[in-house]
């Protein structure tokens, strides 16, 4: 007598690591290829215009032009920290100056007018212009592409054809230096701020990208505007930064080191200042970091050939061990007895025609594409019968569904009839 253990379906060990292995692999892979890529991106994770990123939209190359030149850059995500660093002997550049709230705005408009240094704004947009440079109207965007400088001003002027476009600015103020124009208006524009100070509107960031900056007259025109003063703050505003005018005291990680030469900076490194993510972030695509892209085209990629792997053929089929044997007339019965269940006489009917017409053809030597055609299968089997059957077989194989379970067991019985008939005429 066999024992329980003996007839047990359940899988081996073995067959379970068979199972198991290829998703185990898979996802072996991925992390792999997951710490590979975040090993690679380790020094490129932070966001576009900042000065520590190497990424294409980056700008360490113009921070690392300007170190080199001795201009110490300090890297500010809060508005307190960069009011703070602020002075006559520094260039405030603001990445994305849409992020400030008006409370911020205002802020930032009474240091432009008071502390006496230059202020780069990196593409403000009418909305932004009201609070911190209202003398300025905008026209609508144009595409960066190079331009001359068709100005006087010396920056300009030495730097040559630039990559500009972007906003587009006007002003009647006098002194004023609208540059690079494009279409009547000023990509890039100049005018004097109070206690001597002067502010500087950039229509577009593109000059001050890594994969731009070598190109054209980027990098001359990038390192005279915000290498003009010893010191560059290097404001990047984000949504997380609440501070409206507030200027804490400065610690060591953005003022200690106010003597010129950059030495806190090159100290203490890229990741110890404030972190938070800068502007330009216009889009749900913007605000995904690209590892999470990457990460889903790699699952992407591994589902596909994981779908592949499990579809592709090994060899001949074979049949497969199941728990149970079950006897057809027992699947037929109980297709039978769904049928009766939900009414479905004409399926049955259907179903039985069509068996019966398939096992006559061959007996009637009728081609098996006719099998199913009344004007080829009925005219030989009335041929094998009496005279009156073409009429019988026309409405026994091919007549209308019963009008009750009766008639249906009757079609059954005459349908029997019929192909025992055939077989012995």
């Amino acid at each position: 007598m066999k024992t329980a253990a003996s007839t047990s379906l359940s899988p081996t060990g073995q067959q379970v690591w068979a199972r198991a292995r290829g998703a185990l692999t898979v996802i072996a892979l991925l992390v792999a290829a997951g710490i590979t890529m975040a090993a690679l991106r380790s020094d490129g994770g932070f966001g576009r215009l900042d000065p520590r990123s190497t990424a294409p939209t980056g700008s360490r190359a113009a921070a690392e032009l300007l170190k080199d030149q001795g201009v110490s850059v300090y890297p500010v995500t809060t508005l307190g920290d960069a009011l703070a660093a602020a002075g006559s002997d520094a260039t405030l550049l603001v990445t994305d100056p849409g992020l400030l709230s008006h409370a911020q705005q205002d802020a930032l408009h009474h240091a432009m007018s008071t502390t006496g240094g230059r202020t780069v704004l990196l593409a403000p947009d009418r909305d932004t212009l009201r609070g911190l440079v209202p003398e300025v109207a905008t026209e609508p965007p144009v595409p960066v592409t190079p331009l001359d400088p068709a100005c006087s001003l010396p920056t300009a002027d030495r730097a040559g054809d630039a990559e500009l476009g972007g906003h587009r600015y006007t002003t009647g103020t006098r002194g004023a230096d609208l540059c690079y124009p494009r279409g009547g208006a000023a990509t890039l524009l100049r005018l004097d701020a109070g206690a001597g100070g002067e502010t500087v509107l950039l229509g577009a960031p593109d000059l001050l990208y890594n994969d731009r900056l070598d190109e054209h007259g980027n990098a001359s025109l990038a390192l005279q505007l915000l290498g003009a003063h010893p010191e560059l703050i290097w404001y990047m505003p984000s949504f997380g930064d609440t501070s409206a005018g507030t200027t804490p005291a400065p610690d060591d990680s953005v003022d200690g080191d106010r003597n010129g030469d950059g030495a806190a900076d090159r100290e203490h490194g890229p990741g110890d200042r404030a972190g938070g993510r800068p502007g330009e972030e216009s889009s749900f695509l913007d605000l995904v970091p690209d590892g999470w892209v990457w990460g889903t085209v790699q699952l992407g990629v591994a589902a596909l050939l994981a779908a592949v792997w499990r579809a592709r053929r090994l060899g001949p089929l074979v049949t497969e061990r199941l728990p149970v044997s079950i006897p057809a007339s027992e699947t037929a019965e109980g297709r039978a007895r769904l049928y009766r269940q939900v009414g479905a006489r004409e399926r049955a009917s259907a179903s039985l025609r069509s068996a019966a017409r398939a096992r006559l053809a061959p007996l009637l030597g009728v081609a098996s594409a006719d099998t199913h055609t009344p004007d080829a299968l009925v005219p030989a089997v009335a041929a094998r019968l009496s005279q009156d059957a073409d009429r019988d077989a026309h409405a026994l194989l091919f007549g209308p569904a019963p009008a009750d379970d009766a008639a249906l067991i009757r079609l059954a019985d005459q349908l029997d009839a019929l192909e025992r008939e055939v077989r012995t005429s």
